[in-house]
């Protein structure tokens, strides 16, 4: 895991993970020190780039993908209360979406900021 903290150097949260971590009040400053525990090895790898991180004092957990280690997306939060762990099907999803995003290009990336889809985090 060290070499990827060496490597993933933006961190970044969808628009849909934004608004439920803001309704679970859980703020950036969280998120960014979450990330460097992620970049330690401090998490559950789930395997085809998806990591499942604890947060808001250990009330919900956090879906990461870092498939390309070139940047880390927050993509999903779920209350440990609603949901124990997220099923096969969904792990499947979130696989191929980690495969996806291995493919950006810098200029993807930039749109996706532009279009408000992603936000950069953590810089």
């Amino acid at each position: 895991m060290a070499n990827l903290a060496e490597k993933a150097e933006r961190v970044f949260k969808t628009a849909w993970f934004s608004k439920a971590a803001r309704k679970a009040h859980i703020p950036d400053s969280e998120l960014c020190a979450a990330i460097r525990q992620v970049m330690l090895g401090q998490c559950d790898d789930l395997g085809g780039g998806v990591f499942k991180k604890r947060l808001g004092k250990n009330l919900y957990r956090s879906i990461l993908l870092a498939k390309g280690r070139q940047f880390w997306v927050y993509e999903y939060l779920f209350a440990k209360q609603d949901m124990a762990n997220i099923g096969e099907a969904r792990l499947v999803g979130f696989r191929k979406l980690a495969n996806s995003y291995a493919t950006l290009t810098a200029q993807d990336v930039d749109r996706l900021i532009q279009e408000q889809d992603w936000f950069e985090i953590c810089n």
